[in-house]
């Protein structure tokens, strides 16, 4: 690669390839042509799958060959065809493989009155598909507004005939003016202001006016800020751009279209000829409301008399049911106390019949029959267990064995005072008592006779 491309040749001594001619001139041309905008019309135009644009720019006696990549392309609010004219920015450039000389693209856009054109229905096609264009969002005009801002140029014929409307048909609407440009640089942000200053002045409703003129004279009402201005706006405006052919970004935005200045006043301007007729109808509906209404009245009075009932009847009424009551008190009183004067006199038989005087006389007539019978009862007592007695003792007599020692027998007795019944029971050389008729004696036993004697033979 030579350092200096551009550097003067000298053709007697250097032979250059095609390859290096190409990429000389392309340098070359694309240091010099970095950045630059031409304007023409669009032919040949091709869009191929890769999604870069190819086109021919060319004017009356010219032509050049133009290519948008496709990371510029994507950029391009515009559709381009054919015929269209435009303005583009890019560098002059040369496409070394066939040597063609070409426009490198970044930036297109329309030219003279077809690009405002086209940029209008740029915005028309945004502002619609956000939905503010859409019916729902318009805010109805009043009826009798009292105070209207007007959002215009102080000087010109709009104001002259927006007022002339008003002191025709309703002078006593107070109109006030809020100045703005209405074409030039500061068109745009003059009237944004003064829509946003007239939103906050309280008015009935705004005239957002302006004469005719060219596209290009009317285009700061076709800027995004005074149409998204006009939307956020809380009260009621009216558009009247231009003339009855012209139409604006406004116009679709505002909640109502006037085709001119003086129509935005005769829809806000009720005509008071008008209002007397209506005022007049109304008038005549509402005595034959009142009349109607006052009928009425006077039926539903006269159905409530009769329903109504004097004071003195119902207290008649009153009195009367409760002397009923007394009387129904009075008999109820009489028929419980007479019961409970039966009740007493069965309950007083029966406590009469209960006293304890008659008890305690036939406990005391009891007692003295008893204590009759006690004596002779104790004596017959006696008397037969004394009876009982003596025969006892004789049958104890007749068995005790002291009647039997009495005979001569007598009773041997161990040291534990059993008595002996049996020699075996004993053994020799025990001590006994012997008990007797009259007595007691000491006996030793020598030999109870139970184990035969037996004597030694050597004895």
């Amino acid at each position: 690669m030579i350092k200096d491309p551009f550097q003067r040749l000298n053709l007697d001594r250097e032979v250059l390839s095609v390859s290096q001619l190409n990429n000389r001139a392309r340098l070359l041309l694309e240091d010099v042509f970095a950045s630059i905008w031409v304007e023409g019309e669009i032919s040949n135009l091709a869009k191929p799958a890769s999604g870069h644009i190819y086109f021919t720019l060319k004017d009356s006696q010219a032509q050049v060959r133009c290519a948008l990549f496709r990371q510029n392309a994507a950029r391009v609010r515009q559709a381009l065809r054919d015929g269209l004219a435009v303005k583009v920015r890019g560098k002059v450039s040369l496409f070394e493989g066939r040597g063609d000389y070409q426009l490198i693209l970044d930036a297109v856009e329309p030219a003279g009155d077809g690009a405002l054109r086209l940029a209008f229905e740029a915005l028309k096609e945004k502002l619609g598909a956000e939905g503010l264009f859409a019916a729902e969002r318009k805010v109805p005009l009043p009826a009798h507004p009292k105070r209207i801002g007007i959002v215009s140029s102080p000087s010109g014929a709009v104001i002259r005939d927006i007022v002339s409307v008003f002191r025709r048909r309703a002078p006593q609407v107070a109109l006030t003016l809020i100045p703005t440009a209405v074409q030039g640089r500061e068109a745009t942000a003059q009237i944004v202001r003064a829509l946003q200053l007239a939103d906050r002045q309280g008015f009935d409703a705004l005239i957002l006016a302006r004469g005719g003129g060219s596209l290009e004279d009317l285009w700061s009402f076709n800027e995004e800020a005074v149409a998204r201005a006009i939307d956020a706006c809380a009260t009621p405006i009216v558009s009247a751009v231009g003339h009855e052919t012209d139409v604006s970004i406004s116009d679709f935005v505002a909640d109502v279209r006037a085709p001119t200045p003086s129509a935005a006043a005769e829809l806000l301007a009720p005509d008071s000829s008008e209002l007397v007729q209506r005022l007049h109808g109304l008038q005549r509906r509402l005595m034959l409301y009142i009349k109607g209404r006052l009928a009425r009245e006077h039926m539903q009075l006269d159905g409530l008399r009769r329903r109504l009932r004097h004071p003195g009847e119902r207290l008649r009424q009153q009195a009367q049911r409760l002397d009923d009551l007394d009387m129904r008190l009075r008999r109820a009183f009489e028929r419980q106390l007479h019961v409970r004067q039966e009740r007493l006199a069965r309950l007083q038989t029966r406590l009469a019949g209960q006293h304890p005087e008659r008890a305690l006389q036939l406990l005391r007539q009891r007692l003295a029959s008893l204590a009759e019978r006690l004596p002779r009862a104790m004596r017959e007592g006696l008397k037969e267990r004394r009876l009982q007695l003596h025969s006892q003792v004789q049958t104890l007599n007749a068995v005790s064995p002291l009647a039997t020692l009495g005979r001569g027998y007598s009773i041997l007795l161990d040291d534990r005072g059993q008595a002996i019944r049996r020699a075996a029971d004993t053994q020799p050389g025990q001590r006994l008592k012997a008990r007797l008729g009259e007595g007691e004696l000491d006996v030793r036993v020598e030999d109870n006779h139970v184990q035969p004697a037996t004597l030694s033979l050597l004895d």
